[in-house]
């Protein structure tokens, strides 16, 4: 059997299919070992999904049919309302408070790693556990960027929508040829696929791949795209 554990934080999927690893031994036999799918979407309400709310607006067969194969939790609680804090929350088990965003969420190239290597999530916990890990979608908890020629990535104060000068002169300056670091392959995923942050809104405005772009927009506005990889 496989096993796999997918996180979508809108979306991030964390997947973790069952498979037994050379070096890894399990208490039990691998059947008893479920394959493990978390789903979160930004702006999704209680009421949104068919199986919580049969006149719900918002046709969701999928997710009605996933329910209806599983458990349904009718008590749960969110550590935040914004995305950047309630992923925080998601994967490491610690309110984000904790760490230096004591409000709001992250954005732009000077945003490092909210979470620190080395401290657990619920990725390594599972990939200890045998499960190859994988997430699909927005990660929004910062990351690590290279420069060209030693620059400095310079902070923007989480205003650059009204004052993208600091973003713009930071972009021109990443080389985004070199891999990301402090990302979701470090933190226990066996792989990743998404954005920084939100895809529509946030540069940059291309996907990554473990921790490689694979295409990227030249400029916030410019209108052209430059491939550093293959999509």
């Amino acid at each position: 059997m496989n096993r796999t554990v997918l996180l979508n934080p809108a979306l991030f999927a964390l997947a973790s299919f069952a498979n037994l690893q050379s070096g890894r031994e399990l208490p039990k036999q691998t059947s008893d070992y479920p394959n493990i799918i978390f789903i979160l979407a930004d702006d999704m309400g209680y009421g949104d999904v068919g199986c919580y709310n049969p006149e719900s607006k918002i046709p969701t067969p999928n997710m009605d049919n996933l329910a209806s194969q599983g458990i349904r939790f009718l008590n749960a609680h969110s550590p935040a309302a914004l995305s950047t804090p309630t992923r925080y929350g998601l994967l490491t088990g610690r309110y984000c408070w904790r760490t230096r965003l004591k409000d709001g969420v992250i954005i732009g190239y000077d945003e490092t790693p909210l979470i620190e290597t080395g401290r657990p999530t619920i990725a390594s916990v599972l990939k200890s556990k045998g499960y190859n890990t994988a997430g699909i979608g927005k990660w929004h908890l910062g990351m690590n960027w290279q420069t060209r020629d030693g620059y400095v990535i310079q902070d923007d104060l989480n205003n650059w929508k009204n004052d993208p000068v600091i973003n713009q002169e930071n972009e021109k300056n990443i080389d985004f040829s070199k891999p990301v670091t402090g990302g979701p392959t470090e933190l226990g995923f066996d792989y990743f696929f998404g954005t920084l942050g939100c895809s529509t809104s946030d540069p940059p405005y291309c996907y990554i791949e473990q921790d490689y772009t694979v295409g990227h927009k030249t400029g916030c506005s410019s209108g052209t795209w430059r491939s550093t990889g293959e999509l």
